[in-house]
Order: C-alpha cells, then structure tokens, then sequence
C-alpha cells in the first residue's frame, strides 16, 4: 500500500481576504516541493474578481523551482477558458475541474448546470490529451446534499457512468462542506471502488480537527489510496456556505501514517520544517 498526498495551499488561501504576496507564496511553495508531496494544488485559473487571491497563479508557477523535485503541479480550472490559460504551462501536469452532483452547487459553483458542465468537462479531456495533461475530477457534494435535492448512490453512479465514458480515470470525492461520517466514507468507497475497477478514487476531506483522524482511518480501510490536506487544516469552498470548514489536516495525515507504517513518499525531516513555515503564511 503506497499513499498519495496532495498538498493543496490553494485551497487554504483562496477565501483569505488579504493578498497573500507573489513572492511569499513562491517562498512557501519552493519548500512544500522539497518535502516529497505527490501533488501541490498551487492556484487556478478563474476569474480573479470571484477568487482575488489566485489573479498571480501564472507568475507563482513561472517562477517555483521544479528542478530535482518529484512533485507535480496541479491547478483548478472552472471553464473551457480556463483550461485555455492553464495548458499553456509547461510545469502544469494536472488540471482539477470542480464537477457536483448537486445541480445547485454546480450553478453556484461554475454558473452552470450539470449537463452544461459535463460538455465543459469533455472539450476539457481532449484539451488535456492534446496538451500532455490530465484531467482530474472534484465530485463535489459527493457524501450529502445539503440544498434538498435528491442524493444517493445511484446518482453518484449515474454522473460517475457519464464521466468515465467521457475518459476519466481519476475521481476525488469531495465532502465539500464536512458532512461525510465513517460510514458514509466507508459505504462510498467500498461501492465506488467495485462499481468502477478502473477508476482511481481519491478522498477530499473536510473535518474538525475531532475526527480528522478517524475520517482518514475510515478512507484508507475502504481502499482508498489518495488523498488532499492542507496542513494546519486550513481552508474550505468559499462557494459552498459562510462559516467554512477546513480540510484534513496534513500534520495529521503524515501522523497516521508513519505511525501505522504505511508508505508515503514524505521526507518527514523536510515535513517539519515547511510545517513551522505554515504558521507565518497562512496567518
């Protein structure tokens, strides 16, 4: 078993109202790269009136320093445009759209609704394929609805279906508003993981730090083998609702596995410092 960590600062700083400078976030960056994170979600390509702080995404990746480094670049995208600007980067291996199962969340989330996304979600693939990138999908609201639309398994299964056929082989599921449980954890990924062999299900998680631990227990016993953090919990959808909660805590997630012995590709020595760097950062 070899665990997967995406490291995702984008997430924590894009509902912080005070500009977080160009040169700090590539400072902070250039360390998170020498730590040994599978993936950095380093910024996205939206529109800079809605997430102000993600308008430098383009001079942060032109000036990290990939050399000698393992870990690939990952940014979100919310539209065909923004596909556009992203491809272009050379140093940029992986976009992350944002695909919800809430019809709801979708228009409030990209301003479109889930057949119009699905259309997005494909002109994006053959994009990706021609520019050498891959495509990996945010199922958002995929543990609970909380607009009292219709959920359950099977419209999961049905949106999943229509994303497979499209191409997709790498899916987070994400609790984008901290609603998901064990057992909710558990039942999605067991029925997932069957229902769509060739399908690489990752876990998306927002917690209170109570149950972090037991949320990433819950994960990896249903074979899950990847995940999204942020460390110090930061984070949450600026989209979703007001009081946002943060994601699963990397300190915790490095914690659970070094202590349950479970490879990972961290440097835990090189963890510890960029930890320390965190709380400067994101205060």
């Amino acid at each position: 078993m070899n665990i997967k960590i995406t490291e995702c600062p984008r997430d924590a700083i894009q509902g912080i109202a005070n500009f977080i400078s160009t040169s700090k976030k590539i400072e902070f960056y250039n360390s998170l790269l020498q730590v040994g994170f599978d993936v950095i979600d380093i910024g996205s390509f939206v529109s800079h009136k809605i997430i102000p702080q993600m308008r430098d995404t383009g001079e942060v990746i032109d000036k990290v320093n990939m050399d000698s480094v393992l870990s690939k670049l990952l940014v979100i995208v919310a539209n065909y445009k923004g596909a556009n600007d992203a491809v272009v980067y050379d140093k940029i291996s992986y976009l992350g759209y944002p695909f919800s199962v809430s019809e709801v969340f979708q228009k409030k989330n990209t301003n479109k609704s889930i057949l119009e996304s699905l259309e997005d979600v494909n002109k994006i693939y053959n994009l990706c394929q021609k520019r050498n990138k891959k495509l990996i999908i945010y199922l958002s609201m995929a543990f609970g609805n909380p607009y009292s639309e219709n959920y359950n398994l099977d419209i999961i299964n049905k949106w999943i279906l229509h994303l497979s056929t499209v191409g997709i082989d790498t899916i987070m599921l994400a609790d984008t508003i901290g609603i998901a449980d064990n057992n909710s954890i558990s039942n999605l990924f067991k029925h997932l993981i069957i229902d769509f062999p060739n399908i690489e299900f990752g876990a998306h998680l927002h917690s209170d730090t109570l149950n972090c631990e037991s949320k990433i227990n819950s994960a990896i016993h249903s074979g899950c083998r990847r995940f999204d953090s942020v460390i110090k919990g930061r984070g949450g959808c600026p989209m979703a609702q007001d009081n946002m909660i943060g994601n699963i805590d990397t300190e915790k997630l490095v914690s659970f596995l070094f202590d349950k012995k479970i490879k990972n590709n961290i440097n835990f020595n090189k963890f510890k410092e960029v930890v320390n760097l965190a709380a400067n950062f994101y205060k």
